[in-house]
């Protein structure tokens, strides 16, 4: 069984532009234990004020899984990871010689000592520690062996080798950390980072090796090109190596997106396990394929990581596909009208289009003669702007569908008018549609003042994402109508 901690609130948060709030830190935290994390590693308390907030809302839930603070080998930092009551701390200290000499500007005795009076600190006030050794891949072994042999003869309960700018090889990984395994008798974790794309398959050559524990975020966020993937590493030794972990798989989509959307950091398509694009398939020969047997052309079940199989239709896609589609939909069409549908999604395939399931949907809907009927429509809309005032929109619409019809108004704030209005927009129709903007695009189609822009939008409700587009004078008005126009395809 291999133990997870995972930094998604600490290391993942330290990607660029990413910054949670206390309330969003819970969020995401709750969503972790759900999903059976064994150690969050909450933050770094000695950050901020803010910082301890978060920290402290996730210690007082009672969570299953042990709470973490990140601390430097220094006493501030673990008397701040003290006030957050939290259950260990990730005591960290450079150990390559560039770090010391450039960083701590510290001989190696003096690094040494600091490690170790603050590790005894640490277990002096009731925390349980694993002792870190920051750029360890590019340190000295036996000076890294010394730093853990004696921390954990006066009581680190794990120690940890980093790969701080990922340049480890699955061969030097599986080496060092057999090597360091054999002499440590505590768990050993492995931190990877991404930099050469090879943070996965570095630690899972560390837990052949011997590592005990691994260090991951969720969607391998984190800083430069990122941290182990969670996902990728628990379902590689699920699948591939029959080595168990506490991780609910099924419940991994759902953990990526409300960290995607906290954070404001978009999920890759092709993204391994978790992208929209995992389990897609749209050539005609690989669609052929599932419909006899799915393990043709998918290596696990998609349920089993709690995403979705998508057959998209497009160029590549022949009647074979669309019959599937369809089957998969429980939409039944006539002779004419499949020929019709099909025609119609060659000639958008040929346009560069790919046919969502909402598009597909709306295709049927116009060569049946029915009338795509909206649901929302657009009242009022007031933005507010100026110098020295912080732009709010307020906003009413009017929703019916068959069991209530009713006025949705709601003032937001934005950074400028058009984020204002569509926060407005997302605020009212939070009741009735949970429905998250992914992309948003805008660029003028002629030159002047008076130029038409084109508004682009990406709306996502669970599995299902539409693209939109609008053009009119004004930016504002472009954008509020094109996510209107998403948002009633969704719904």
């Amino acid at each position: 069984m291999v133990k997870i901690l995972d930094t998604t609130l600490r290391d993942g948060e330290q990607t660029p532009g990413v910054s949670l709030t206390p309330h969003e830190k819970l969020e995401i935290a709750l969503k972790l234990d759900d999903l059976g994390v064994d150690i969050i590693e909450a933050g770094s308390a000695i950050t901020s004020k803010g910082e301890r907030e978060g920290i402290n809302s996730i210690t007082s839930q009672g969570l299953n899984a042990e709470i973490c603070s990140f601390a430097r080998a220094m006493t501030i930092d673990i008397d701040y990871a003290l006030e957050c009551n939290v259950d260990s701390v990730h005591l960290v200290t450079p150990t390559s010689d560039l770090h010391m000499k450039y960083k701590l500007r510290k001989s190696r005795e003096e690094t040494l000592k600091c490690a170790l009076d603050a590790t005894e600190y640490a277990k002096d006030h009731g925390l349980i520690v694993e002792l870190s050794a920051e750029d360890a891949t590019r340190s000295d072994i036996n000076f890294l062996m010394e730093l853990f042999i004696k921390g954990v003869e006066i009581g680190a309960d794990r120690i940890c080798i980093c790969d701080t700018v990922g340049i480890l090889t699955p061969e030097r990984s599986y080496d060092l950390f057999k090597k360091i395994s054999e002499k440590i008798t505590v768990p050993v974790s492995a931190h990877c980072h991404n930099d050469f794309g090879m943070a996965t398959a570095n630690t899972i050559s560390a837990i052949r090796g011997g590592a005990q524990e691994c260090h991951l975020t969720i969607n391998g966020i984190g800083e430069r090109a990122g941290n182990t993937s969670l996902e990728e590493v628990v379902m590689a030794l699920y699948t591939l190596y029959d080595i168990k972990t506490n991780i609910k798989t099924e419940k991994l989509y759902e953990v990526s997106r409300v960290v995607s959307r906290l954070m404001k950091l978009p999920v890759p398509p092709n993204k391994a396990i978790v992208g929209d694009n995992a389990f897609a398939h749209e050539a005609g020969i690989h669609v052929d394929g599932l419909v006899k047997n799915t393990q043709t052309y998918e290596p696990i079940s998609p349920e089993i990581v709690g995403n979705k199989r998508r057959i998209i239709l497009g160029k590549h896609s022949g009647k074979a596909a669309l019959k599937y589609k369809l089957e998969l939909m429980e939409i039944s069409l006539s002779r004419e009208e499949f020929e019709r549908v099909y025609e119609r999604i060659k000639n958008l395939g040929d346009l560069g289009k790919y046919i969502s399931d909402v598009d597909l949907k709306a295709i049927i809907k116009e060569i049946k003669g029915e009338v795509i009927e909206r649901k929302i429509y657009l009242e009022e809309l007031t933005v507010v702007s100026g110098n020295k005032i912080t732009p709010v929109a307020s906003i009413r619409l009017n929703f019916s569908d068959d069991c209530k019809r009713e006025q949705l108004i709601e003032t937001s704030f934005g950074v400028g008018p058009v984020d204002a209005a569509i926060n407005a927009m997302r605020k009212a129709l939070s009741s009735v549609a949970d429905i998250t903007l992914e992309g948003y695009h805008v660029r003028s189609i002629d030159s002047g003042t008076d130029a038409f822009v084109e508004v682009t939008v990406k709306l996502r409700r669970g599995h299902e994402v539409v693209e939109v587009k609008n053009s009119q004078e004004d930016i504002i008005r472009a954008s509020v109508e094109a996510v209107m126009e998403g948002i009633n395809m969704l719904i």
